[in-house]
């Protein structure tokens, strides 16, 4: 299926001023190929009414929205159409509260709601591994803190990066938000970010020793010549932007609980932002979230706002 967005503002509220225009478009995102029953993966159907459809072969009733995102939403698809407009069409994205401002949502709660279940959206399921050459380090999120040794920390988050190399640029990204800097979790993170065989660039860091599957390259610092580039610059390049995307966009706000969707949305920005059309984000994150199953505000997490 040809990939079909709206390229402005303007034209998303033209094409998508109702309900029934929303729902055609996530059906047709969700079954591109005609209708498919989840149950039982039928493609006979019949549609009861504009939202329903019901399998022919295992008689189950299914509504565009039912086992998305959007399931069970209060909010009209209208309003969620402009949520994911106002996300993916901002270079650096939007806070909860810019959200709820622009469009005139009667909650913070409500906005904040809408914005971590369209992160969980941001990760496609069976995504690539990156390839090739890769930078792998460790960054830390969270104030200073004291009587602290090495990579110790009692109180900010830890966040493993990934940076696959693209010539001297940077290339895909990976970010997880890790319990600490042990070799089961660097190894693990690697395998889960990274292409086996492919070749993995860290610093002198002894957990990432005996590393299997990969060709390993630790970088030490302090045999380098003087005034040598850091060793790993595109990793900490990324580590760069993301902490001025935090502190910038949502004002340094961010809870450990939730930084993963936070770094879900910088990793999506990120691996697009070469993207010719803001709209093709927006078709994206649409294609997504109709992949992705629904999350209600009591699983989210801890709402110690």
């Amino acid at each position: 299926m040809a990939e079909d967005y709206p390229k402005t503002m303007l034209e998303l509220e033209r094409r998508f001023g109702d309900e029934a225009a929303c729902r055609e478009y996530l059906a047709t995102l969700r079954w591109p190929g005609g209708f498919v029953c989840p149950r039982c993966a039928a493609s006979r159907s019949l549609e009861i009414r504009r939202d329903l459809w019901r399998c022919l072969a295992c008689r189950k009733e299914v509504s565009v929205t039912a086992g998305t995102v959007f399931q069970d939403s209060k909010l009209p698809l209208t309003l969620w159409f402009r949520a994911m407009w106002q996300i993916t069409s901002q270079k650096n994205g939007v806070s909860a509260i810019g959200l709820q401002r622009v469009l005139g949502l009667g909650s913070y709660k409500t906005a904040w709601t809408v914005m971590h279940k369209l992160r969980r959206a941001m990760v496609r399921p069976g995504r690539e591994r990156l390839r090739g050459i890769i930078e792998v380090d460790e960054a830390y999120w969270g104030g200073e803190e004291e009587a602290v040794r090495g990579r110790q920390t009692y109180d900010k988050a830890l966040i493993a990066v990934a940076a696959e190399a693209d010539g001297t640029k940077i290339g895909r990204i990976r970010l997880r938000h890790i319990p600490d800097c042990t070799r089961k979790t660097l190894h693990g993170f690697i395998a889960e970010a990274i292409e086996p065989a492919s070749t993995v660039q860290t610093d002198g860091w002894p957990a990432y020793r005996e590393l299997q599957g990969y060709v390993h390259q630790p970088l030490i610092q302090n045999r380098q010549p003087p005034g040598q580039a850091h060793l790993l610059p595109r990793v900490h390049r990324v580590i760069s932007l993301l902490k001025r995307w935090l502190m910038g966009t949502h004002q340094g706000a961010v809870r450990s609980s939730y930084l993963q969707d936070y770094l879900d949305e910088f990793t999506f920005r990120f691996n697009r932002r070469t993207s010719s059309s803001r709209g093709k984000l927006f078709y994206r994150l649409a294609q997504q979230a109709v992949q992705t199953a629904p999350t209600t505000y009591d699983t989210l997490g801890d709402h110690n706002l």
